[in-house]
């Protein structure tokens, strides 16, 4: 599988830079290659067609609907808020893999 490019999103950031490190850390323990990036959803409004998955943050779980409109076919998701809470980056890391792939059986 090629280098996948993740993109978290959220209001400003500071607290989705540790879940992104996380993330870093259990790719890195799972051999997964990957590039783990947060934005607030401003700036990430002109990146979202260069990433592979995008996961925003409960915080701004409303705005879902309108970033699966801007995103197209590039899966995107609320990330799980226990999971956000805990700073789980194994188990969010899991749930972007596994969008990714249900993304690859509709095509």
């Amino acid at each position: 599988m090629a280098k996948k490019n993740i993109l978290l999103v959220c209001n400003a950031g500071m607290s989705t830079s540790i879940l992104v490190k996380n993330m870093q850390d259990a790719a890195k323990a799972l051999g997964v290659d990957c590039d783990i990036e947060a934005k607030s959803l401003t700036a990430a409004k002109k990146d979202l067609h260069e990433a592979d998955v995008i996961l925003l943050g409960p915080q701004i779980g409303y705005e879902l609907s309108k970033v699966k409109e801007l995103a197209g076919d590039i899966p995107s998701a609320v990330i799980d808020m226990k999971e956000y809470g805990a700073m789980d980056g194994k188990k969010v890391l899991k749930t972007a893999y596994k969008l990714m792939k249900a993304a690859q059986k509709k095509d």
